[in-house]
């Protein structure tokens, strides 16, 4: 028997935006050269007028076209059962898995990982995005083909990606994802928030006390 506890998206969404504005204004580089001395570094990119893509229009994806559309950009979005329909009631459009890769200026991944998902992102869809642009993965890591990005962001095929998730976690040390000056990368942390470890340590000792009890609760198919 398992028993769950609760979840909200919230944090991941909020993370995943942050990576957003981080790449898209060079964010790591600049406070890196302020803490060696140094001043502005860089020309960053505004996001009002360009295009969100959002792979994956759940929980997570619906929060993030949000606030996309609060900083002014375009939504649109592709996974295998989205219907415009579906896509509609959330203020995206709908579009074909080739024009969420090539009109994208930022690619935001929250597509559940499954055997069919898995490497979705691959070189040739890398390869349909615009060299300007960002991709974001804040879902899983396996999802995108770590050694066609890898090659993607040497050859500046894509200009940056930001990333929290991993094929490999812990990212071991040597990785070739650590040294590339266009991958801004994090620790799987988009979910780590007070307040979210507030909701799972709490139902977390309810489910002991409930299971001691010969009551269980928030029990999970």
């Amino acid at each position: 028997m398992v028993c769950g506890t609760g979840y909200f998206s919230y944090p991941t969404a909020e993370f995943t935006w942050a990576l957003v504005l981080a790449a898209a204004r060079n964010l790591p580089e600049q406070v890196q050269s302020m803490r060696d001395g140094g001043w502005q570094r860089g020309l960053g990119t505004s996001l009002q007028g360009l295009t969100l893509g959002v792979l994956g229009l759940g929980n997570v994806g619906k929060l993030v076209a949000g606030f996309a559309r609060a900083f002014g950009m375009g939504v649109v979005a592709w996974s295998p059962n989205l219907t415009p329909e579906k896509a509609a009631e959330s203020e995206v459009t709908a579009v074909s898995k080739e024009q969420l890769f090539t009109g994208a200026d930022v690619l935001s991944i929250h597509i559940v990982l499954s055997e069919r998902s898995r490497g979705l992102v691959g070189a040739s869809e890398l390869a349909m995005m615009k060299p300007t642009s960002i991709l974001v993965n804040t879902s899983r890591g396996p999802i995108v083909d770590e050694d066609a990005l890898v090659d993607a962001l040497r050859r500046r095929v894509i200009a940056c990606a930001a990333l929290d998730v991993y094929e490999t976690e812990p990212l071991p040390a040597e990785h070739p994802l650590r040294s590339l000056d266009n991958a801004l990368l994090t620790p799987h942390i988009a979910y780590v928030s007070r307040q979210l470890y507030t909701v799972f340590y709490q139902d977390a000792v309810e489910d002991i006390a409930a299971f001691i009890a010969v009551s269980p609760i928030r029990v999970m198919d």
